[in-house]
Protein backbone atom coordinates (compact mmCIF):
# COMPACT_ATOMS: atom_id res chain seq x y z
CA UNK A 1 0.00 0.00 0.00
CA UNK A 2 1.03 3.21 -1.35
CA UNK A 3 -0.01 6.68 0.78
CA UNK A 4 -0.21 8.93 -1.64
CA UNK A 5 0.11 12.80 -0.09
CA UNK A 6 0.44 16.35 -0.61
CA UNK A 7 2.83 19.21 1.29
CA UNK A 8 1.02 22.86 1.82
CA UNK A 9 3.75 25.20 2.24
CA UNK A 10 6.67 25.27 0.62
CA UNK A 11 8.87 27.54 3.27
CA UNK A 12 11.99 25.96 5.00
CA UNK A 13 9.87 23.45 7.05
CA UNK A 14 8.22 22.64 4.44
CA UNK A 15 11.13 21.29 2.09
CA UNK A 16 12.30 18.99 4.94
CA UNK A 17 8.55 17.12 4.98
CA UNK A 18 8.56 17.00 1.35
CA UNK A 19 12.16 15.78 0.96
CA UNK A 20 11.49 13.55 3.76
CA UNK A 21 8.42 11.79 1.87
CA UNK A 22 9.56 11.56 -1.52
CA UNK A 23 12.91 10.31 -0.82
CA UNK A 24 13.02 8.74 2.62
CA UNK A 25 9.53 7.25 3.72
CA UNK A 26 8.86 4.26 2.36
CA UNK A 27 5.13 3.52 1.39
CA UNK A 28 4.79 7.42 0.43
CA UNK A 29 5.00 9.32 -2.37
CA UNK A 30 4.38 12.75 -3.02
CA UNK A 31 1.96 13.94 -5.43
CA UNK A 32 1.69 17.35 -4.71
CA UNK A 33 2.96 20.47 -3.56
CA UNK A 34 1.23 23.56 -3.01
CA UNK A 35 2.54 27.37 -1.40
CA UNK A 36 0.77 30.85 -2.01
CA UNK A 37 4.16 32.00 -3.42
CA UNK A 38 4.19 30.19 -6.82
CA UNK A 39 8.03 30.56 -7.23
CA UNK A 40 8.67 28.53 -4.05
CA UNK A 41 6.16 25.51 -4.94
CA UNK A 42 7.69 25.66 -8.46
CA UNK A 43 11.33 25.39 -7.11
CA UNK A 44 10.52 22.82 -4.28
CA UNK A 45 8.19 20.94 -7.06
CA UNK A 46 10.35 20.33 -9.91
CA UNK A 47 13.41 19.51 -7.36
CA UNK A 48 11.72 16.48 -5.89
CA UNK A 49 9.71 15.61 -9.34
CA UNK A 50 6.43 16.23 -7.87
CA UNK A 51 3.66 16.08 -10.30
CA UNK A 52 0.92 18.43 -9.45
CA UNK A 53 2.60 21.92 -8.13
CA UNK A 54 -0.42 24.71 -7.11
CA UNK A 55 -0.45 28.17 -5.79
CA UNK A 56 -3.15 27.22 -3.75
CA UNK A 57 -4.27 24.04 -1.52
CA UNK A 58 -7.76 23.17 -2.71
CA UNK A 59 -6.38 21.36 -6.04
CA UNK A 60 -4.79 18.89 -3.42
CA UNK A 61 -7.75 18.77 -1.66
CA UNK A 62 -10.24 17.77 -4.32
CA UNK A 63 -7.60 15.53 -5.85
CA UNK A 64 -8.99 11.75 -4.79
CA UNK A 65 -5.91 9.99 -5.39
CA UNK A 66 -3.89 12.26 -2.61
CA UNK A 67 -4.61 10.22 1.07
CA UNK A 68 -3.44 13.10 3.20
CA UNK A 69 -1.48 16.08 3.51
CA UNK A 70 1.20 17.74 5.56
CA UNK A 71 0.15 20.98 6.58
CA UNK A 72 3.59 23.26 6.84
CA UNK A 73 2.36 26.56 6.09
CA UNK A 74 2.37 29.87 8.62
CA UNK A 75 0.96 29.26 11.94
CA UNK A 76 -2.24 31.03 11.64
CA UNK A 77 -3.39 28.95 8.91
CA UNK A 78 -3.27 25.56 10.75
CA UNK A 79 -6.75 25.29 12.31
CA UNK A 80 -8.54 26.32 8.90
CA UNK A 81 -6.58 23.81 6.74
CA UNK A 82 -7.16 20.99 9.08
CA UNK A 83 -10.39 22.07 9.13
CA UNK A 84 -10.50 22.02 5.32
CA UNK A 85 -8.52 18.77 5.09
CA UNK A 86 -10.54 16.86 7.80
CA UNK A 87 -13.44 17.96 5.10
CA UNK A 88 -12.21 16.60 2.28
CA UNK A 89 -11.02 13.55 3.85
CA UNK A 90 -7.36 13.72 4.12
CA UNK A 91 -5.16 12.43 6.77
CA UNK A 92 -3.35 15.15 8.24
CA UNK A 93 0.16 15.98 9.60
CA UNK A 94 0.32 19.11 11.42
CA UNK A 95 2.92 21.08 12.32
CA UNK A 96 3.31 22.70 15.66
CA UNK A 97 1.01 24.47 17.42
CA UNK A 98 -2.32 23.98 15.66
CA UNK A 99 -3.53 27.42 16.99
CA UNK A 100 -2.67 29.91 19.73
CA UNK A 101 -6.72 29.93 20.68
CA UNK A 102 -8.65 26.85 22.73
CA UNK A 103 -11.85 27.67 20.57
CA UNK A 104 -9.52 27.16 17.04
CA UNK A 105 -7.61 23.96 18.16
CA UNK A 106 -10.82 22.43 19.65
CA UNK A 107 -12.51 23.18 16.45
CA UNK A 108 -9.89 21.83 14.56
CA UNK A 109 -10.17 18.46 16.85
CA UNK A 110 -13.95 18.74 15.97
CA UNK A 111 -13.79 18.23 12.14
CA UNK A 112 -10.99 15.42 12.63
CA UNK A 113 -13.07 13.45 14.74
CA UNK A 114 -16.07 13.85 12.83
CA UNK A 115 -14.57 12.82 9.58
CA UNK A 116 -13.13 9.71 11.15
CA UNK A 117 -9.24 10.69 10.06
CA UNK A 118 -6.23 10.65 11.40
CA UNK A 119 -4.12 14.11 12.98
CA UNK A 120 -0.80 13.78 13.94
CA UNK A 121 1.00 16.62 15.15
CA UNK A 122 4.63 17.32 14.45
CA UNK A 123 6.83 17.69 17.70
CA UNK A 124 9.84 15.92 16.16
CA UNK A 125 11.77 16.14 19.38
CA UNK A 126 9.74 13.41 20.15
CA UNK A 127 11.67 11.03 17.61
CA UNK A 128 15.19 12.61 18.41
CA UNK A 129 17.40 9.09 19.23
CA UNK A 130 18.47 10.82 22.74
CA UNK A 131 15.25 11.74 24.03
CA UNK A 132 13.58 8.76 23.17
CA UNK A 133 16.29 7.04 25.04
CA UNK A 134 15.43 9.47 28.29
CA UNK A 135 11.82 7.98 27.47
CA UNK A 136 12.34 4.72 26.89
CA UNK A 137 14.39 3.89 30.28
CA UNK A 138 11.89 6.43 31.87
CA UNK A 139 9.39 4.01 30.77
CA UNK A 140 11.35 0.96 32.03
CA UNK A 141 11.95 2.39 35.02
CA UNK A 142 15.43 2.47 35.28
CA UNK A 143 15.49 6.27 36.98
CA UNK A 144 13.07 5.80 39.54
CA UNK A 145 10.23 8.47 40.06
CA UNK A 146 10.62 12.18 38.97
CA UNK A 147 11.82 14.48 40.94
CA UNK A 148 13.51 17.47 38.81
CA UNK A 149 13.83 17.29 34.97
CA UNK A 150 15.61 20.33 33.03
CA UNK A 151 15.44 21.07 29.76
CA UNK A 152 17.80 23.59 28.21
CA UNK A 153 16.75 24.92 24.32
CA UNK A 154 19.17 27.91 23.14
CA UNK A 155 18.74 28.88 19.65
CA UNK A 156 22.46 30.08 18.05
CA UNK A 157 20.91 33.43 16.73
CA UNK A 158 17.32 35.05 16.77
CA UNK A 159 14.82 35.03 13.73
CA UNK A 160 14.30 37.69 11.76
CA UNK A 161 11.49 40.31 13.60
CA UNK A 162 9.30 40.29 11.15
CA UNK A 163 8.95 36.36 12.18
CA UNK A 164 8.56 37.10 15.40
CA UNK A 165 5.96 39.23 15.00
CA UNK A 166 3.03 36.90 13.76
CA UNK A 167 4.76 33.28 15.64
CA UNK A 168 2.99 33.86 18.40
CA UNK A 169 5.92 34.16 20.81
CA UNK A 170 8.58 33.03 22.29
CA UNK A 171 6.05 30.56 24.52
CA UNK A 172 3.97 29.26 21.02
CA UNK A 173 7.23 29.55 18.75
CA UNK A 174 10.07 28.37 20.68
CA UNK A 175 9.59 27.12 24.06
CA UNK A 176 6.08 24.85 22.94
CA UNK A 177 8.48 21.97 22.01
CA UNK A 178 9.52 22.05 25.51
CA UNK A 179 6.51 22.30 27.07
CA UNK A 180 5.81 19.08 24.88
CA UNK A 181 8.89 17.27 26.12
CA UNK A 182 8.28 18.08 29.54
CA UNK A 183 4.78 16.06 28.64
CA UNK A 184 6.72 13.62 26.90
CA UNK A 185 8.90 12.97 29.22
CA UNK A 186 6.98 12.35 32.57
CA UNK A 187 3.81 10.51 32.96
CA UNK A 188 1.94 12.79 35.03
CA UNK A 189 -0.28 15.68 34.07
CA UNK A 190 1.61 19.50 34.25
CA UNK A 191 -0.87 21.52 36.90
CA UNK A 192 0.58 24.96 37.37
CA UNK A 193 3.36 27.59 36.15
CA UNK A 194 5.67 29.78 36.64
CA UNK A 195 7.35 31.83 33.84
CA UNK A 196 9.61 35.53 34.19
CA UNK A 197 11.71 36.48 31.18
CA UNK A 198 13.43 39.57 29.57
CA UNK A 199 14.88 40.59 26.55
CA UNK A 200 18.95 39.87 26.85
CA UNK A 201 19.52 39.32 23.06
CA UNK A 202 18.11 41.76 21.04
CA UNK A 203 16.22 44.96 21.74
CA UNK A 204 14.20 44.94 19.00
CA UNK A 205 12.39 42.08 19.85
CA UNK A 206 10.61 43.72 23.00
CA UNK A 207 10.21 47.28 20.85
CA UNK A 208 9.09 45.51 17.72
CA UNK A 209 7.80 42.54 18.25
CA UNK A 210 6.76 42.93 22.18
CA UNK A 211 8.33 39.77 23.20
CA UNK A 212 10.59 38.29 24.90
CA UNK A 213 14.22 36.36 23.98
CA UNK A 214 15.23 34.86 27.54
CA UNK A 215 13.12 33.00 29.74
CA UNK A 216 12.97 30.38 32.81
CA UNK A 217 9.70 28.65 33.49
CA UNK A 218 8.93 26.41 36.01
CA UNK A 219 6.76 23.53 35.88
CA UNK A 220 4.81 21.66 38.73
CA UNK A 221 3.12 17.76 38.08
CA UNK A 222 0.30 16.52 39.67
CA UNK A 223 2.83 13.79 41.26
CA UNK A 224 4.25 16.92 42.76
CA UNK A 225 7.85 16.49 40.34
CA UNK A 226 9.13 20.04 38.95
CA UNK A 227 10.46 20.88 35.21
CA UNK A 228 12.84 23.85 34.60
CA UNK A 229 12.86 25.34 31.24
CA UNK A 230 15.52 27.57 30.24
CA UNK A 231 15.09 29.07 26.84
CA UNK A 232 17.48 31.92 24.84
CA UNK A 233 17.17 32.80 21.17
CA UNK A 234 20.97 33.53 20.82
CA UNK A 235 24.14 31.37 21.75
CA UNK A 236 27.98 31.74 21.15
CA UNK A 237 28.53 28.35 20.09
CA UNK A 238 25.53 27.02 18.61
CA UNK A 239 22.59 24.98 18.88
CA UNK A 240 21.90 23.94 22.25
CA UNK A 241 19.60 21.29 23.51
CA UNK A 242 19.85 19.44 26.39
CA UNK A 243 17.78 17.17 29.26
CA UNK A 244 18.57 15.95 32.58
CA UNK A 245 15.89 13.86 34.28
CA UNK A 246 16.35 13.25 38.07
CA UNK A 247 14.36 10.77 39.78
CA UNK A 248 14.52 8.37 42.76
CA UNK A 249 16.96 6.22 41.23
CA UNK A 250 19.18 7.74 39.31
CA UNK A 251 20.04 10.33 36.67
CA UNK A 252 19.46 10.37 32.68
CA UNK A 253 21.54 12.89 30.51
CA UNK A 254 20.80 13.63 26.72
CA UNK A 255 23.81 15.93 25.71
CA UNK A 256 24.41 17.74 23.06
CA UNK A 257 24.92 16.27 19.33
CA UNK A 258 28.18 17.17 17.98
CA UNK A 259 29.83 17.09 14.46
CA UNK A 260 32.40 14.22 16.45
CA UNK A 261 33.04 13.36 19.44
CA UNK A 262 37.18 13.45 19.37
CA UNK A 263 38.71 15.68 22.48
CA UNK A 264 42.12 17.42 22.24
CA UNK A 265 43.84 17.98 25.63
CA UNK A 266 47.01 20.29 25.35
CA UNK A 267 48.45 22.80 27.55
CA UNK A 268 45.93 25.27 26.69
CA UNK A 269 43.63 22.86 27.78
CA UNK A 270 40.99 20.30 26.90
CA UNK A 271 38.82 21.37 23.95
CA UNK A 272 35.61 19.27 21.91
CA UNK A 273 33.79 20.50 19.17
CA UNK A 274 30.75 23.05 19.49
CA UNK A 275 27.33 21.51 19.29
CA UNK A 276 25.74 21.31 15.40
CA UNK A 277 24.29 24.46 14.55
CA UNK A 278 20.96 24.86 13.89
CA UNK A 279 17.88 22.48 14.22
CA UNK A 280 17.77 21.31 10.60
CA UNK A 281 21.31 19.38 11.60
CA UNK A 282 20.51 18.46 15.14
CA UNK A 283 16.62 17.49 13.75
CA UNK A 284 16.93 16.48 10.50
CA UNK A 285 16.40 12.23 11.11
CA UNK A 286 13.80 13.32 13.87
CA UNK A 287 11.89 15.12 11.20
CA UNK A 288 12.29 11.87 9.04
CA UNK A 289 11.39 9.45 11.80
CA UNK A 290 8.31 11.47 12.56
CA UNK A 291 6.94 11.50 9.17
CA UNK A 292 7.81 7.19 8.84
CA UNK A 293 5.79 6.89 11.89
CA UNK A 294 2.84 8.96 10.28
CA UNK A 295 2.85 7.13 7.17
CA UNK A 296 3.22 3.83 8.97
CA UNK A 297 0.00 4.73 11.25
CA UNK A 298 -1.82 5.06 8.25
CA UNK A 299 -0.57 2.02 6.29
CA UNK A 300 -1.57 -0.01 9.12
CA UNK A 301 -4.72 1.80 10.69
CA UNK A 302 -2.98 2.70 14.09
CA UNK A 303 -3.42 5.88 15.75
CA UNK A 304 -0.58 8.07 15.04
CA UNK A 305 1.84 8.36 18.41
CA UNK A 306 1.26 12.51 18.83
CA UNK A 307 -2.38 12.95 18.54
CA UNK A 308 -4.45 15.88 18.67
CA UNK A 309 -4.45 15.83 22.37
CA UNK A 310 -1.23 16.34 22.17
CA UNK A 311 -1.40 19.10 20.33
CA UNK A 312 -3.48 20.70 22.34
CA UNK A 313 -2.01 20.60 25.68
CA UNK A 314 1.15 22.38 25.29
CA UNK A 315 -0.68 25.22 23.78
CA UNK A 316 -2.35 25.42 27.27
CA UNK A 317 0.74 25.53 28.95
CA UNK A 318 2.28 28.29 26.71
CA UNK A 319 -0.86 30.39 27.47
CA UNK A 320 -0.72 29.61 31.16
CA UNK A 321 3.24 30.62 31.00
CA UNK A 322 2.52 33.97 29.09
CA UNK A 323 -0.32 34.66 31.65
CA UNK A 324 2.14 33.92 34.28
CA UNK A 325 4.61 36.30 32.56
CA UNK A 326 2.43 39.39 32.41
CA UNK A 327 1.04 39.02 35.99
CA UNK A 328 4.03 38.11 37.66
CA UNK A 329 3.02 34.96 39.91
CA UNK A 330 2.06 31.20 39.19
CA UNK A 331 -0.80 30.37 37.01
CA UNK A 332 -2.76 26.91 37.42
CA UNK A 333 -4.06 25.24 33.83
CA UNK A 334 -7.18 24.85 35.00
CA UNK A 335 -7.24 28.78 34.93
CA UNK A 336 -7.00 28.78 31.42
CA UNK A 337 -9.37 25.44 30.89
Amino acid sequence: MVIQMGVIGAGRIGKIHAASIAQRTPGARLLAVSDIDAAAAQALGEALHVPHIDTSHRPMLDNPEIDAVAICSATDTHAPLIIEAARAGKHIFCEKPIASDLKQIDAALAAVEEAGVKLMIGFNRRFDPNFRAIRELVTAGKAGTPRVIRITSRDPAPPPVAYLKVSGGLFFDMTIHDFDMARYLVDSPVVEVYAVGGVLVDAAIGSEAGDIDTAVITLRYASGAFAIIENCRATAYGYDQRVEWSGSLGCLVAENNTPHRAILSDASGVHAAKPLHFFLERYLEAYVAEMQAFVQALATDTPPPVTGADGRAPVVIAMAAARSLREKRPVALSEIE
